[in-house]
């Protein structure tokens, strides 16, 4: 087994538990949040970096940090030192000899050296025992990203994910996974004694809905505090009710706020149908019918509020989750 023990099913608490706890100095940050840095965010003005800023203080936030993928551009647009702003980044390392898989890292309080030499390693070295190496020396904080995530282009390699698991001092709860997926990283961080973490890895500007508690007067403080599992989290999980709402949100983006900005990048969401909305928003006759665009916005909302495309989405992800959780009881027994 290894690692600490400890019971990650406990830190499980209410928002209403968790407003007890704030009245008691305990501090909240959403650990995982995209802004227009992004590749995979849409040029909405309310999703750009000082926009989303603003609304963490707004909301309340103790701690606010960005974690835009392989880029710090977010703070190169609103600086790096600003109330209680932590400078963070989502790192992507695909190392085929040891994990076999990509992999997204979120680091923190990182400053432009830091993240190149990083990027250096991810792009070049392709090497995930350097990376977690140099995180260790510079004692810089870090998250194992949705463990039980992987690209869908690429073969996943899910039996990999518990050695993976233990070059990290701790594993995230992504409120855009399925709770069997969220299920299986809890058991993971029980296992290896990890500190764990409830984020939403919005990429639509809705932070804050779950997060993580933990004490801290700084930011470090506030993480050293999680890594030791003296922290609780206020989780979600994907959902048939959450999907909708989310591909609504994102049908209201690609066809309305980001319209007067159609420099939409190339990307892909893993949602089949989202990225099937990409393209056709993106089509020069939308662009230049104001009518027609309504028509195409309007059939996608009626698509989506009956529901089938998050059905069979979650459909598909649980039967994946399925798999999962047999190929690495196949391979505990090995």
């Amino acid at each position: 087994m290894g690692g600490r023990q400890r019971n990650c099913e406990e830190k499980l608490i209410t928002p209403e538990r968790a407003a007890e706890l704030m009245e008691k100095g305990w501090k909240r940050a959403d650990l995982h949040v995209h802004t227009t840095c992004s590749f995979d965010v849409l040029p909405a003005k309310d999703l750009n970096p000082l926009s989303l800023y603003e609304k963490s203080l707004e909301i309340g936030m103790d701690f606010v940090t960005f974690t835009d993928h392989d880029t710090v551009e977010a703070y190169e647009i609103l600086g790096w030192d600003r109330e209680k702003l932590t400078p963070g980044a989502e790192m992507t390392l695909y190392d085929p000899e040891f994990a076999g898989h990509t992999l997204h890292i979120n680091v923190f309080e990182l400053d432009g050296e830091y993240f190149s030499e990083l990027r250096e390693i991810a792009e070049v070295e392709h090497d995930l025992n350097s990376f977690t190496g140099y995180l260790k020396r510079h004692r810089l904080p870090f998250v194992y990203n949705h463990p039980f995530w992987f690209e869908f282009h690429r073969q996943p390699n899910p039996s990999a994910v518990p050695k993976l698991a233990k070059l990290f001092p701790v594993l995230e709860y992504n409120m855009h996974e399925l709770k069997q997926k969220n299920e299986l990283t809890i058991a993971l961080a029980e296992r290896f004694g990890k500190g764990i973490v409830a984020t939403t890895d919005t990429h639509t500007g809705k932070m804050g809905q779950v997060y993580t508690l933990a004490k801290g007067d700084s930011f470090r403080e506030y993480f050293r505090n999680i890594e030791k599992g003296r922290n609780y989290i206020v989780t979600g999980d994907l959902t048939r009710e959450l999907l909708i709402e989310e591909m609504n949100t994102w049908i209201d983006l690609i066809f309305e706020k980001s319209q007067k900005n159609r420099d939409i990048k190339n990307y892909l969401t893993g949602i089949k149908s989202l990225d099937a909305l990409v393209k056709i928003s993106r089509s020069t006759l939308l662009n230049y019918s104001p009518r027609l665009n309504r028509t195409a916005m309007n059939l996608f909302y009626m698509i989506s509020n009956t529901g089938l495309p998050a059905s069979f989405y979650i459909h598909s992800e649980k039967s994946f989750a399925r798999e999962i959780e047999k190929d690495i009881e196949i391979n505990n027994r090995k």
